[in-house]
């Protein structure tokens, strides 16, 4: 009652008073599209998700279709491959790739578009977008506990790598799926009145990379079957920014409205 009768008296909204539904845990970017992840310790979060996330991608010069994306459903090795570099005005966007085996190679160099296509066995290009490239929205959030459930189900150790989140999240609830209850929601990431939000729009629904493990690129239905089991093959939720600006790990999640 106090809580309510303060919020009608004075100008702190009551959403702003309300307990966080959650906290940041994680937050990772994936410079180029199927390629291994970078954690991050800050990131700027602009109107096209995480800055530098997914900005780059091969693309498969035969395919004519809406989906031209070279991925690791096709191939792989990609999540072997990690970026890295990154100079000058855009210093989110890696200039090389260290290769499975090692080698440091130039990621817009014809020695790194001939291993790929080599490994295809068809030609590819590199492709560079402003927006990023996402399959469904610039944003992804899954829950620590929800990694956990599919992973325990799966006998196999929990390692958000799979998951390939932007953000890892640990609900207040504590328990698995949580992060469902906040689509068609706004959230708040951060206390302050004007951090940035998001608004949560579906359920993300899961593919054959999570059944990769991102040491080997080893691949076994282990996992993709847990999902499916549990809870329809949804793990995490998608989501567009609505307001930008600064996210760190150990911020808390707030629902806004």
């Amino acid at each position: 009652m106090l809580n309510a009768s303060l919020c009608r008296r004075s100008t702190v909204s009551c959403a702003r008073m309300r307990e966080p539904v959650g906290t940041i845990r994680g937050l990772f970017r994936y410079p180029v599209k199927s390629m291994a992840g970078l954690p991050l310790e800050i990131a700027q979060l602009g109107w096209h998700g995480i800055e530098g996330d997914r900005r780059l991608a091969f693309r498969r010069v035969a395919e004519k279709g809406g989906f031209p994306w070279l991925t690791a459903s096709r191939l792989s090795r990609l999540v072997l491959y990690r970026p890295f570099g990154g100079e000058g005005s855009d210093p989110v966007v890696p200039t090389h790739v260290k290769t499975p085996d090692g080698r440091d190679l130039e990621i817009a160099g014809d020695e790194m578009r001939a291993e790929l296509a080599a490994a295809l066995g068809a030609d590819v290009e590199l492709m560079r977008l402003s927006q990023g490239i996402f399959d469904e929205a610039p944003v992804s959030i899954v829950s620590v506990a929800s990694l956990e459930a599919v992973s325990r189900d799966a006998q196999r150790p929990t390692d958000v790598r799979r998951f390939r989140p932007n953000l890892l999240v640990e609900a207040e609830e504590g328990v698995a799926f949580a992060e469902d209850a906040w689509i068609g929601k706004v959230l708040r990431l951060g206390s302050g009145p004007d951090a940035p939000a998001v608004a949560v729009t579906m359920h993300d629904k899961r593919c054959v990379m999570i059944n990769l493990d991102p040491d080997t690129a080893t691949a076994e239905a282990r996992m993709l079957k847990a999902a499916v089991r549990l809870h329809d093959n949804n793990v995490g939720v998608y989501a567009v920014v609505v307001r930008p600006g600064t996210i760190a790990p150990g911020a808390g999640i707030y629902v806004e409205g």
